[in-house]
């Protein structure tokens, strides 16, 4: 019952956080897939390394268990596929679908039906998938710093150091554009 009530608390901080950082507004998703506007770009970065820095460190002190899943190129290129097609049509991804609809845009439905159909739909092709499309590439249960041999803070730093690098490129350009 922890972890169900700690997933819920988590669920709604994010979805806080997604809603104030104005992530779920569809010009915003527009913008970002016209790489126009990066307020989602710079969003995600963020959250992507402060969770990475904070799995790992929790990691270290043996508070937590890593489940790493196989890293599977097949299965990868076409869940990115989908979800891409997904994102560029709807102009929401399955975080924002939900968390637009509980600002009470309506077309976020669209998103959740997709993605539940979508869910149905992979349940049924899983069997032949399976046996094809989740074979190629498959590298097994690897990490990125155990695929080089290296200790993970060292490709943690070299992330944070390229995201934040990417970041100022971000700011500098922003300031360039002229207010729209």
């Amino acid at each position: 019952m922890n972890i169900l009530l700690a997933g819920l608390i988590t669920g709604i901080l994010f979805g806080f956080f997604l809603q104030k950082g104005r992530v779920l507004r569809y010009d915003k998703q527009l913008g970002a897939l016209r790489l126009k506007d990066f307020i989602i770009v710079k969003f995600m970065l963020s959250h992507i390394i402060v969770a990475m820095i904070g799995v790992y460190l929790l990691y270290d002190l043996g508070l937590v268990k890593l489940s790493i899943k196989p890293a599977i190129v097949g299965g990868v290129a076409l869940g990115g596929l989908l979800f891409g097609v997904g994102w560029a049509l709807l102009g929401y991804c399955p975080g924002t679908s939900l968390g637009a609809l509980g600002e009470g845009r309506w077309d976020a439905l669209w998103g959740i039906l997709g993605m539940l159909v979508g869910a149905g739909l992979y349940a049924e092709a899983y069997p032949f998938m399976k046996a094809t499309v989740l074979t190629w590439g498959n590298f097994g249960k690897i990490t990125i710093p155990q695929a080089l041999g290296i200790n993970h803070w060292l490709v943690i730093g070299l992330v944070v150091a390229a995201a934040a690098y990417l970041l100022f490129i971000i700011e500098k350009h922003e300031q360039k554009e002229p207010a729209a």
